[in-house]
């Protein structure tokens, strides 16, 4: 099924039949087995360096030789430390409490019908995926360590590395004995094979797509299968006129600039029109190499500063850019955040613990933060060991999504001969 000429529905609808067979064994295994599985995973990934490397070091060429961004290239990369960093994060997903078969809770009916909520892995899911070849192995993880089986179509731009990848992690799992198909990687790059993926109603259980603005949109408008996701990692931190000055420059600057293509990189900044720290705010993100672009009152503080438009308050730059805006208090910042933001992560940066749980309570996103950087968004840092992707709906699973987020429930009913009147 590797032949790129193979038809693309033809295609999917096989990989789907497998993964419903491999779904299956997975959920009946044990937390042992899996994990054992995940860590033999982890060596193979350390063994086959060298490979991962050389397929990383073409794709880069291949990426450069396409004009991609310094961002694109960014979440691209692989090195030494990365490649250690994503052996590291399968040993501790490995070592996480497994979510299946756990009892959410239980009660016993008046009639005596103990009735309980247990969580069950939700089947078949599909992730599609850009530029980050690191989710190659955060998703196939994942949906191992919850019972689900996995379908993972990276962009082409990574191609060779997500191979390199998913060839180390099946020589683990199935040296401990789990089925190959537990974790699939789709092994053409036509784009039908997405829109194939997209209408598997019955076959693949969930779509969870990673990616920029344009992929996500069409995950969102053609599925038909349950979709979760986020479409923008539109993100604001608020200095608020109580902040510490020391803290608000570290943490705005971080925020921004730390890593500028990860979702949770800060896009907007929003700071009290009475704060009078806003000065080296502005010069230390000038300083660190970003483009500022501001209000009427944020262009007076410097002279590089360039005036922004409307379009910038809704625009998630995923770069060394960053739109200013001043505010009128917490108020203000609360307004600007509803009207502009993605509902992914939002911060604030105060020493009054009024205002700063006022900020907690009412701003609506996934994940609101009080004196932190919008850069610990992210499921490595909230000690769920990995993270599938981070969900900005309502629905089913919110912020970033790991192990619990990969389940459902299913209800247990224990009687003793109860007939219904």
């Amino acid at each position: 099924m590797a032949r790129d000429d193979i038809d693309p529905t033809i295609l999917i609808i096989d990989m789907a039949h497998r993964a419903r067979t491999a779904s299956a064994i997975l959920a009946r295994e044990t937390s042992a087995r899996k994990a054992s599985a995940l860590m033999a995973a982890a060596q193979a990934i350390r063994d086959a360096q060298s490979d991962i490397l050389a397929a990383n070091a073409l794709d880069l060429a291949a990426a450069r030789a396409n004009g991609l961004s310094p961002a694109m290239i960014d979440r691209l990369l692989l090195d030494s430390a990365r490649i250690v960093g994503i052996a590291d994060g399968v040993e501790a997903v490995a070592g996480l409490r497994d979510p299946v078969g756990m009892v959410i809770d239980e009660t016993i009916r008046p009639n005596g019908l103990k009735l309980s909520r247990v969580r069950v892995p939700l089947g078949v899911i599909g992730i599609i995926y850009e530029s980050r070849p690191n989710v190659t192995v955060d998703a196939g993880i994942l949906c191992l360590k919850s019972g689900n089986a996995a379908i993972l179509r990276g962009g082409s731009e990574a191609m060779r590395t997500n191979r390199a990848l998913h060839t180390a992690l099946i020589t683990g799992i199935v040296a401990e004995g789990l089925p190959a198909d537990s974790i699939q990687l789709v092994p053409i790059v036509d784009r039908a094979a997405v829109g194939a993926m997209l209408v598997a109603q019955g076959l693949i259980d969930i779509i969870i797509p990673r990616g920029g603005k344009t992929l996500v949109a069409r995950v969102q408008n053609e599925a038909r299968v349950p979709v979760l996701a986020h479409l923008d990692g539109l993100c604001h931190t608020y200095v608020d006129a109580a902040a510490d000055p020391e803290k608000a420059v570290a943490i705005v600057v971080n925020a921004k600039m730390r890593r500028t293509g990860v979702c949770g990189a800060t896009e907007t900044l929003l700071i009290d029109r009475a704060y009078i720290g806003a000065p080296a705010i502005v010069t230390a993100l000038l300083d660190a190499g970003c483009s500022l672009r501001g209000d009427e009152q944020a262009l007076t503080l410097d002279s590089r500063i360039t005036p922004a438009t409307e379009a910038d308050w809704d625009t998630e730059y995923l770069d060394s850019i960053c739109a200013v805006a001043f505010v009128d208090g917490v108020v203000g910042a609360l307004a600007h955040i509803a009207a502009h933001s993605s509902h992914h992560t939002e911060a604030i940066v105060t020493e009054n613990a009024a205002i700063a749980e006022h900020f907690l309570a009412v701003a609506d996103s996934a994940i609101v933060m009080h004196n932190a950087s919008t850069q610990f968004a992210d499921g490595g840092e909230f000690g769920l060991g990995a993270e599938i992707g981070i969900a900005t709906g309502r629905l089913h699973a919110r912020g970033p999504v790991a192990l619990e987020g990969l389940t459902t429930y299913k209800w247990l009913v224990r009687g003793a001969g109860q007939v219904r009147p």
